[in-house]
């Protein structure tokens, strides 16, 4: 709801003056509550609601562990971490092919989405297979990645290329097409060539378009590298998730699963930090923070 002052100031001479409208938006309780309350509050309501249900017998504990069950694995997990036993090596290496991964996406991304977004050729042939392979489950292509490339680091690397590419393409070639007109005549009436304007005009205005794309990928990366972890073995993270409920060892899922999202976290916030840096004069709130 909104309000809107209706008091008319009266000069002394009697004349009669309108003031302009000031609306006034009502801000709504729950948007009222400060950020790190309402997060540790949402925590505290999901640890009572997962307490519940394992204390009550709903669900059984050899599938849904208790929140007490979980923290001490998550701790476990976190000192064999420290102290550079298996699980980090196992966790640098799946870190390692997300990484590789993303920096493939970026590579391959850029330069379709460039393509497609500068030339009729790319928008009009190459784009419409980019779509169709897209709408396929790209799971179904990790036996497909395994056998072409082996059980070691490759597949994985390709896998999470794969599914974190497309957001890019369809992102930068957003971005190059949201310049507007005007700028478009500007840059043709002082003679600028094509690749000048691609790069001084183009590319700077669709960076918020192109970094939208980024936090997309950052996300999918992590999801290509894990399935094909899990489809492919290895020595990474997914594997280890694999034998842990193989043998029904949830606690221990959940805490490989924690620490899995630290990573993504790690990434996603790696490009918000860039994006905040490099298009500090756009106003975004997908990252969850006002700039």
């Amino acid at each position: 709801m909104s309000s809107v002052s209706t008091d008319i100031p009266i000069h002394a001479d009697g004349e009669t003056v309108f003031p302009e409208t000031v609306w006034e938006e009502e801000v709504a309780f729950i948007d009222r509550i400060p950020r790190p309350i309402a997060m540790i509050g949402i925590l505290v309501v999901f640890i009572a609601v997962w307490q519940g249900l394992t204390s009550f017998g709903i669900v059984s504990r050899i599938i849904l562990p208790t929140p007490w069950e979980t923290a001490k694995d998550i701790v476990f997990v976190g000192k064999n971490l420290a102290s550079g036993g298996y699980m980090l090596q196992a966790f640098w290496m799946t870190t390692k092919a997300v990484l590789m991964g993303f920096v493939y996406a970026l590579i391959f991304g850029f330069s379709l989405g460039i393509l497609v977004g500068e030339t009729s050729f790319g928008e009009r042939a190459v784009l419409p297979y980019l779509v169709a392979i897209d709408t396929m489950p790209k799971v179904a292509f990790a036996p497909l990645f395994l056998a072409w490339l082996g059980f070691g680091i490759a597949s994985k690397v390709a896998l999470a290329a794969f599914i974190a590419t497309f957001p890019i393409v369809v992102a930068v070639a957003a971005g190059l097409h949201a310049a507007d007109d005007n700028a478009r005549m500007l840059f043709r009436t002082m003679g600028a060539t094509r690749w000048q304007t691609l790069f001084k005009m183009k590319l700077p205005t669709g960076l918020p378009h192109i970094f939208t794309g980024l936090k997309i990928a950052a996300v999918g990366v992590m999801a290509g590298a894990i399935t094909a972890e899990f489809l492919g073995g290895g020595n990474g993270f997914g594997e280890l998730i694999r034998v842990a409920a193989s043998q029904l060892n949830t606690p221990r899922v959940f805490s490989l699963i924690l620490y899995l999202s630290l990573l993504g976290f790690a990434l996603f916030w790696s490009v918000v930090w860039l994006e905040r840096r490099l298009v500090f004069w756009h106003s975004s709130t997908v990252s969850g923070i006002n700039k």
